[in-house]
């Protein structure tokens, strides 16, 4: 055998003896690590789902009056937990950990996060799971990272999907839930997280995964919109237009909530005094209007199945706001995502009762996106979001509508630690 051709047969031996290899992109252990942090994001948001609608069956026995002082000691009881256990924080807090603090949310808040915020949503604050989902999934992610002794921008990009899986995980959208937990973090320059799109977007659809397969929900649009059918040109104009109605109640919202935030911090007193005199202000407002009571899953479809007066969605717009605001600022734990849609669907069913000849679905919508865009200044991921909800089949006017909102929000964002690094 002449010399070419042994170095060639010694070639191809060391070939086969060495293990096949795959492509390092598609399967790489970064992509089973992605994989692994959402199927452990879609089991913890499927047990905390599970865990809420219990508690929720229970505490609705409680009706009429018997809201008042069952939203009080619930009230009571999450900011004792809050002062024994430790404060977990809120959405700014997470936000600024991810940006200024190499990505690490810290895991020894969960138990405190996990049974506050079932308090507070459970018995009927006005605020949704979502932002005691995103804590929780998002440092599991942080934890991972750090038991495989990742650091700098691998850490940041675990964290982030961690992030992503809990969010999907309600809404049953992963490319919205990746985009937001993008987007949340900057709204000016989301970008410099992209690194991190793929492993959200792996992350949330094996979270959308197992969560279904546990309480199938987010399967298929969960708010029930009359259908809707373009009728040309200026529809994208109705959009804009509507949009900017729903751009200011956003700022309504935001500075309610400063007003309260202004009354609860002008003396220093415990949290758990804070959160039950934010009870009882609550118990009040679901006594006279039961159905601005939870955080709006299923109350928008009970809203939009539901024949109410002009005055009365006048009154269920006004208080809903000041509810989510006093839930907001007075300690109480939870998302306003899902409570700001409820508000923009109450605003569309005004538009639509003071102008009957517009299309309703359209309205709802734009109302929506606006408000939740001009708060969360989060247009790409809400437009998203919203399409998949509504199963509103029209992806443009959402877009347009969200953008207006967004272009429309105040300069110095509701989310403080959204802005620049001083």
């Amino acid at each position: 055998m002449k010399l070419k051709q042994r170095r060639k047969l010694v070639t191809y031996l060391n070939i086969l003896d060495q293990p096949v290899r795959f492509n390092p992109f598609v399967f790489s252990r970064t992509f089973l690590l992605w994989a692994l942090l959402g199927l452990i994001g879609g089991i913890i948001a499927g047990i905390y789902w599970i865990g809420l609608e219990f508690l929720t069956h229970q505490l609705a026995f409680f009706n009429g009056w018997q809201v008042i002082p069952v939203m009080a000691i619930c009230g009571l009881l999450a900011g004792l937990v809050i002062h024994f256990i430790g404060d977990p924080g809120e959405i700014h807090l997470i936000v600024n950990n991810i940006r200024f603090n190499k990505g690490k949310l810290d895991p020894r808040n969960n138990p405190s996060m996990i049974l506050s915020s079932l308090l507070c949503v459970a018995s009927g604050g006005s605020l949704g799971p979502e932002a005691p989902l995103v804590q929780v999934t998002g440092s599991t992610g942080t934890w991972l990272g750090k038991l495989l002794r990742l650091k700098g921008e691998e850490l940041r990009s675990l964290s982030i999907a961690g992030m992503a899986s809990g969010f999907t995980a309600l809404f049953g959208a992963p490319l919205g839930g990746s985009l937001f937990s993008l987007e949340i973090l900057h709204h000016k320059h989301a970008v410099e997280y992209y690194k991190a799109i793929i492993p959200a977007f792996v992350s949330s659809c094996f979270s959308y995964l197992v969560f279904a397969l546990i309480i199938h929900l987010g399967l298929g649009p969960v708010w029930d919109l009359s259908a809707y059918e373009y009728s040309g040109i200026f529809d994208f104009g109705y959009a804009v237009l509507f949009a900017a109605v729903g751009a200011t109640f956003g700022w309504a919202f935001i500075f309610c909530t400063k007003f309260f935030k202004s009354l609860f911090e002008k003396k220093p007193i415990p949290i758990y005094i804070k959160t039950l005199i934010g009870g009882i202000l609550l118990g009040v407002i679901a006594f006279y209007f039961p159905i601005t009571r939870y955080f709006g899953h299923h109350e928008i479809n009970e809203l939009l199945s539901g024949n109410f007066s002009l005055t009365l969605l006048f009154a269920i717009l006004i208080f809903k706001i000041i509810a989510i605001s006093i839930t907001v600022t007075s300690g109480w734990r939870g998302g306003f995502i899902i409570p700001l849609f409820f508000v923009g669907a109450t605003l569309g069913l005004i538009i639509h009762q003071l102008f009957p000849t517009i299309n309703l679905s359209l309205a709802i919508v734009s109302c929506m996106a606006a408000i939740n865009a001009c708060v969360t200044r989060t247009p790409m991921s809400t437009t998203i979001l919203l399409a998949t909800l509504t199963g509103f089949g029209h992806f443009i006017p959402i877009l347009f509508a969200s953008l207006t909102g967004y272009f429309l929000a105040p300069k110095i964002p509701f989310i403080g630690s959204q802005m620049e690094k001083e």
